[in-house]
């Protein structure tokens, strides 16, 4: 099991990176907002899966169904499409060769932060 300096590790970081999501969203710089999002989300579904117990990958579809299982076991937001949808910008803005899905900056950074918050408080407890 993970100790409990691993997990705020990991949190720590989602909290950085939603840093700089939420001024990314702000007059939205879609490359910032969408490799950070991904990013912070990815460590707050890490940070979440460690306190738990949980198995984590490497890889991101896996990152996805273990943020579906933390919904559906342990009651945080649901954020498994969001990290899919994520993963697809990450690639449109990094490779250009997917077409990015839509966002509002707003809902998006929102969610983020939602996501990151509601971890926070089950990893600080």
């Amino acid at each position: 099991m993970a100790s409990k300096a691993d997990k705020l590790k990991k949190l720590q970081l989602a909290e950085r990176h939603l840093e700089r999501v939420l001024g990314a969203s702000l007059e939205p710089d879609w490359d910032t907002l969408v490799l950070f999002g991904f990013y912070c989300v990815e460590a707050a579904v890490a940070s979440a899966a460690m306190h738990f117990g949980m198995e984590t990958s490497r890889k991101h579809w896996e990152k996805a169904d273990v943020a579906a299982r933390l919904h559906r076991d342990h009651k945080l937001p649901d954020v498994a499409d969001l990290l899919m949808n994520l993963n697809e910008a990450r690639k449109a803005a990094a490779y250009g060769d997917v077409e990015a899905p839509e966002f509002d900056a707003e809902d998006l950074a929102g969610a983020v932060e939602e996501y990151v918050h509601a971890v926070a408080a089950l990893v600080r407890k």
